[in-house]
């Protein structure tokens, strides 16, 4: 009988635990994605440009993003660095996507891929999410858009996580390292790597 109720009560605790998890869980993501509104659709400020697959790479590589990392790709778009992130550098890794369509296509790819428990986009306004659990951040998107987003990223990141920049600086911030990397058309495209200070 004894074993019989130490059995019951660790099935209970595990059931609370598990509960009380799934709460939690599900409150981060509220936290995280809020939908987006008719007024978010004002902020669609950079128009869609997919970057080439091996420019998404040698982001990533940039960044030395690895299965430790959470990975952030704000204005993910069709989701080809999320789902790089998640399936060649094993990380965990959020997009966040304003434009139905591609939020869409972007999540049934993954499903697609059966990444989802590696990857995932929220249809969220980027200036409204928390960025608190990300290590590393990517970024296409002009430079007005990254002065935009600076306080927020200077609030929410942590010392010692990474943002790559693809094509645009953020104004005030010296890049720790920059590379030029050569898409497949012969196009040039200089990636600008920052790091939180300490």
């Amino acid at each position: 009988m004894k074993a019989q109720d130490s059995l019951r009560r660790m099935l209970a605790s595990a059931m609370v635990g598990g509960v009380l998890f799934a709460c939690l869980s599900a409150a981060a993501r509220a936290q995280e994605a809020p939908p987006p509104t008719p007024e978010d659709q004002k902020d669609r400020l950079a128009p869609y440009v997919p970057t080439p697959q091996n420019v998404v790479e040698a982001m990533l590589k940039l960044a030395n993003v690895d299965k430790y990392d959470r990975v952030y790709d704000l204005g993910s778009g069709d989701g080809r660095i999320v789902i790089a992130a998640a399936q060649k550098f094993n990380a965990e890794a959020v997009g966040v996507e304003l434009d139905d369509d591609l939020y869409k296509q972007s999540s049934a790819r993954i499903a697609e891929l059966g990444l989802q428990k590696r990857a995932k986009i929220l249809h969220a306004n980027m200036y409204h999410v928390s960025l608190r659990m990300a290590t590393v951040v990517t970024l296409y998107l002009l430079t007005s858009v990254n002065e935009r987003l600076k306080p927020i990223l200077e609030r929410d990141l942590r010392p010692g996580a990474r943002v790559v920049t693809h094509d645009f600086q953020i104004p005030g911030w010296t890049p720790e390292k920059s590379e030029m990397v050569f898409a497949d058309n012969g196009i040039s495209h200089t990636l600008y790597l920052y790091v939180r200070p300490q």
